[in-house]
């Protein structure tokens, strides 16, 4: 069902129950106000019935019968019956001859009990009296047809069902354009989206000066969109550097190959070419292994084998990796004071994903000092780790700082440098993954420092996917 067709429909269902509970109401009430006036003009006319044939202890048929036909009782079929002694007949009258109100003795004994009891027989409406005062115990029994009040009722019943079923309609049509109203930001909304494609990301949804849902979901779009642009850019820049960077040895192979083939060459010329395709398909595969490292970082941790893990452990393993690497290379690592509980030195994740990340940012750290060295420091706060790796190394200009973690990018001053400038973009994938942050500050020819900063893990030891959900 459309949206706009299940919003009128909520909306008529919810003015139907409204409308028929006040049209329920207002019928009831006025019927038991018609019945309440009825009791009490039978009430009253049988008591005036009673009193006048009480006094002096007199009964006069005939003048009773004329006080009765010229009382206006405004009731159709009115009778008047009296009775002594429960059941003894000493007066009657009606409009229409014969025309009596049937009384049984359970009726009797009702009125004697209850003083005032309303019965009704066939279409006439009665109230049995009792008066008590009365020697011997006098019934009097008024009844009549309320042909009026009924049909006023009738009529009143009438303009009910004309107003609830113009009600039902009319709200039918004011949701109907109501909603249509209320839906018309979406389709705009809808026709500006299907008009943005990867070709067109620079295009945004109006959001308008009205701070309502709708700005609150435009703005929200806009994000979104803002976003995919970033990741398309980023992805477009990424496939471009990458075509590059595997294309370029691909080409020297290609042609120190060919070179080789033009003519018959001595054992050492071959071995000098061969020595040199070696070198580039060793630098091909560092590179390729580098983009699958960067390719895994970049998805989600559902493929990832998460454990519970040292940090400190993963910083001990630094110092002999790096000098595996780079004899040159040296790394000090200091550790501040260390909580007396093991488990909150642990960090949830995947080891060697976090290991790679903060051994590129060393390395980075060994490769641009001059003295290729660098502090690792770790710090144990209330909620998780704090890692910074400091170097006295060439530095980096600030309106580069933002753009040192995108694939591909190195710095004006590393152009010479041998890397690919995938390291410091997979520490930060990394890092993000197990949601962390890493923040640089550096002044050119007075060195870098980075740090990292992990959570805890003991914390989601009952559930092991919370850090990455």
């Amino acid at each position: 069902m459309p949206i706009r067709l299940r919003i009128t429909s909520l909306f008529t269902l919810l003015v139907i129950i409204i409308l028929g509970i006040v049209c329920q109401s207002i019928y009831y009430f006025s019927a038991a106000s018609r019945l309440n006036t009825l009791k009490t003009r039978l009430t009253n006319r049988a008591i005036t019935t009673a009193r006048l044939l009480t006094h002096s202890g007199m009964v006069d048929p005939e003048l009773m019968h004329r006080v009765d036909s010229l009382t206006t009782l405004a009731l159709k079929r009115k009778s008047v019956q009296a009775y002594k002694n429960k059941s003894y007949p000493i007066y009657s009258y009606s409009d229409i001859p014969n025309d009596s109100i049937r009384l049984d003795n359970a009726i009797l004994r009702s009125a004697k009990d209850e003083e005032i009891f309303y019965f009704t027989d066939r279409k006439k409406e009665a109230v049995a009296y009792f008066d008590r005062n009365s020697e011997g115990g006098l019934i009097v029994v008024c009844a009549g047809e309320d042909e009026d009040g009924i049909r006023t009722l009738e009529k009143l019943g009438k303009i009910l069902s004309f107003s609830f079923i113009c009600g039902t309609l009319l709200s039918f049509a004011g949701g109907y354009f109501f909603s249509r109203e209320l839906l018309r930001p979406v389709g705009r909304i809808a026709n500006e989206v299907n008009d943005i494609s990867a070709y067109n990301l620079d295009r945004r949804i109006p959001v308008g000066k009205s701070k309502d849902e709708w700005h609150q979901l435009s703005t929200t779009l806009n994000e979104l969109l803002d976003r995919l642009k970033d990741s398309f850019e980023l992805q477009r820049r990424f496939i471009s550097n990458a075509s590059h960077e595997l294309s370029t040895p691909l080409t020297l192979i290609s042609s120190q190959l060919e070179i080789s083939l033009q003519r018959n060459r001595t054992e050492e010329e071959y071995r000098q070419a061969m020595a040199q395709v070696l070198n580039d398909v060793r630098h091909m595969n560092s590179l390729v292994q580098a983009l699958l490292k960067f390719a895994t970082a970049s998805g989600n941790a559902g493929g990832l084998q998460i454990n519970l893990v040292r940090i400190d452990e993963i910083l001990m393993r630094l110092p002999g990796e790096i000098q595996s690497r780079e004899k040159e290379h040296n790394v000090s690592l200091h550790f501040g004071a260390f909580p007396e509980e093991d488990e909150r030195l642990l960090v949830l994740g995947n080891e060697e994903l976090l290991f790679t990340a903060i051994l590129n940012i060393v390395s980075n750290a060994c490769k641009y000092s001059e003295d290729h060295h660098a502090d690792v420091s770790l710090t144990v706060t209330g909620s998780g780790f704090t890692i910074t790796i400091a170097d006295n190394g060439i530095g980096i200009e600030e309106k580069e700082l933002e753009r040192i973690f995108l694939p591909f990018y190195r710095i004006r001053q590393n152009a010479g440098t041998k890397g690919f400038g995938l390291g410091l973009s997979l520490a930060m994938r990394i890092i993000k993954l197990h949601k962390g942050n890493v923040k640089v500050q550096s002044m050119p020819g007075a060195g870098t420092s980075f740090t990292i900063e992990l959570p805890a893990g003991q914390i989601h030891q009952s559930d092991p996917d919370a850090l990455f959900t």
